[in-house]
C-alpha cells in the first residue's frame, strides 16, 4: 500500500493527470446515462443513493467513507502504475524495479539549482559526481588545452578537440549502466595504433567525423548516455597553451607546462581571441552558482579564464562564484603555493573581483600509498581574508585516495553553501528543497 501512495507525492506531475481520468470517467458514465436513457445505470445510481442515504446517521459512517476514499486512490494509483511499468516494459530492455522512486528522484533533480562548474582534469569530474545527486541543471565548461596522451594524438592527427577532459566530464555526469561508464573509459593495452586510446576519446572522434561537428557529436553522446546537465567546451578553436617562466622562457603546450619543474608566472593562449560558446555564456548568466576547480591551476583552471568572453561573464555574473582550492600542490605547477597564492594567480589572469568564495579542506589523509608524498596546501585565513574572501572549510578529502577530493562531501558542502548564501526569496524557498533532500541523503 505504501509503494501506491508514493505516486501521490508532490512533484511527481502524476496527480493532475489521475483527476483528469477520473474526470474522464465520470463524463463517460454521464454521457452513456443520458445518451442511452439505459435503465440499470439509474438503478444502480438509486441504488447508491439509497445505501448511502441509510448509513449516513450511523457512527461509522465517516470511516465508512475515508476507506472507501482510501479505496479508491489505491485502485487508482495501482492502475496507473501497471499501466506505465506495462508501457516502460515495451520502451526500456530492462524497466526499474523501483519506477516510483526514480520519477520523483529525476523530477526533483530538475527543480535543483543552476550550477555552472569550470575547470578540467580529474578534479572536474570528481565535482560532478558529487553535485549531479542534488541537481540535474549542471553546466560543465571544460577546459580543452590538452596536448597529450591520446587527447593530444586525436587532436594532433584529426584537428579535433582534445576529447579526454571532455568525457571525463561526460561519464561523471551519465545517469546509465556502470557498464557504458566502464567501458568508455577503457584504453587499449595492445596494438601500435590503439594502444592508450580509450574508447569514448575514439566514440567521440568518430561521432564528430560523422557528423562533421565536435559539439553535435557531443551533444548526441550525451542523450545517449542520459547525463544529468550539458558538457560544453569552453571553446571549439583548438588552443594551445603557453606559460612564461619567472625565468623569461616560454614553454609551449599543456603538457610540458604540466610537468616543468619551474616556477610558472603567467599561462596564455594562442591564438588570444578564442570566442566562447553562447550556450555557456548563457549559463553563467543564469546560474544560481559559479565553481572553480579543483584541479591543475594553470593547466586546468586558468586556461578557461583565458577566454575573454568567459572572463568578462563571470565578472559580470551575479551568482557568487566559488573556488574550489586543491588539497595538495603539483610539483613544479604549484609547489609551495598556500590557498590565498592559488587565488591570488586566479586574480592576476581573470580579475581582481573574480572569486568571492574560496573552499578549503581541514583534514589530513588517514592513509597514503607508498609513492605519495603529497605537500598539502597551507590554508592562510588570514591572508584569504585580507583579500575580501568568505572562506569555507570542512574535511573534503577522499581518504581511500588520499590526496584527491571526496565527491559526496564536496557535493554536500557546496549545496549547503548556496542554501545559506543570500538572495531572492522565490530563491530561497526553491533551495529549501534541494537542502531537505541533501539532509536525507546522510
Amino acid at each position: 500500500m505504501m509503494s501506491w501512495l508514493k505516486w501521490l507525492y508532490p512533484g511527481l506531475r502524476i496527480k493532475r493527470w489521475l483527476i483528469l481520468i477520473t474526470a474522464g470517467f465520470l463524463f463517460i458514465f454521464l454521457g452513456l446515462l443520458l445518451a442511452t436513457r439505459l435503465e440499470v445505470l439509474f438503478d444502480l445510481l438509486r441504488w447508491a443513493r439509497d445505501w448511502t442515504r441509510g448509513r449516513l446517521d450511523s457512527p461509522a459512517a465517516p470511516f465508512l467513507g475515508l476507506f472507501s476514499l482510501a479505496l479508491g486512490i489505491g485502485l487508482a494509483a495501482f492502475g496507473l502504475q501497471q499501466l506505465i511499468r506495462s508501457i516502460v516494459q515495451v520502451v526500456l530492455p530492462r524497466p526499474p524495479a523501483d519506477l516510483v522512486d526514480i520519477i520523483y528522484h529525476q523530477r526533483s533533480l530538475k527543480k535543483g539549482p543552476k550550477i555552472v562548474a569550470i575547470g578540467g582534469g580529474t578534479g572536474l569530474s570528481v565535482l560532478l559526481r558529487g553535485l549531479k545527486e542534488y541537481t540535474s541543471n549542471i553546466t560543465a565548461i571544460v577546459s580543452v588545452a590538452d596536448d597529450g596522451g591520446s587527447s593530444g594524438r586525436l587532436r594532433g592527427e584529426l584537428g579535433i578537440l582534445p576529447p579526454g577532459d571532455l568525457r571525463n566530464c561526460l561519464i561523471a555526469l551519465a545517469d546509465g549502466e556502470k557498464l557504458m561508464e566502464e567501458l568508455l573509459g577503457y584504453r587499449f593495452q595492445n596494438g601500435a595504433t590503439l594502444a592508450g586510446h580509450s574508447v569514448g576519446n575514439l566514440l567521440l572522434a568518430g561521432l564528430a567525423e560523422l557528423r562533421g561537428d565536435f559539439h553535435q557529436a557531443l551533444r548526441e553522446l550525451s542523450r545517449v548516455l542520459a547525463i544529468r546537465g550539458q558538457v560544453i567546451p569552453a571553446t571549439l578553436t583548438p588552443p594551445v597553451l603557453g606559460a612564461e617562466l619567472v625565468d623569461g622562457e616560454i614553454l609551449w603546450g599543456q603538457s610540458k607546462i604540466a610537468h616543468s619543474p619551474r616556477r610558472i608566472k603567467r599561462v596564455f593562449l594562442e591564438p588570444g581571441d578564442c570566442r566562447a560558446l553562447p550556450e555557456a555564456l548563457a549559463a553563467i548568466r543564469e546560474a544560481d552558482l559559479i565553481i572553480l576547480g579543483p584541479g591543475s591551476l594553470y593547466t586546468s583552471v586558468i586556461p578557461n579564464l583565458l577566454i575573454g568572453e568567459i572572463r568578462e561573464a563571470l565578472l559580470a555574473a551575479a551568482a557568487p562564484v566559488v573556488y574550489v582550492c586543491n588539497v595538495a600542490t603539483q610539483p613544479g605547477e604549484t609547489s609551495g603555493y598556500t590557498a590565498s597564492q592559488h587565488v591570488q594567480a586566479l586574480r592576476e589572469h581573470g580579475g581582481e573581483h573574480l572569486v568571492d568564495i574560496v573552499v578549503v579542506n581541514t583534514a589530513k589523509p588517514r592513509q597514503l600509498l607508498p609513492s605519495q608524498h603529497p605537500e598539502l596546501v597551507t590554508v592562510d585565513y588570514r591572508e584569504l581574508r585580507r583579500l575580501g574572501l568568505q572562506v569555507v572549510s570542512g574535511d573534503v578529502i577522499d581518504h581511500q585516495l588520499g590526496v584527491r577530493h571526496d565527491a559526496r562531501q564536496l557535493g554536500r558542502l557546496l549545496i549547503q553553501l548556496l542554501f545559506r548564501q543570500k538572495g531572492r526569496r522565490q530563491d530561497r524557498f526553491r533551495m529549501l528543497g534541494v537542502y531537505w533532500r541533501e539532509r536525507f541523503q546522510r
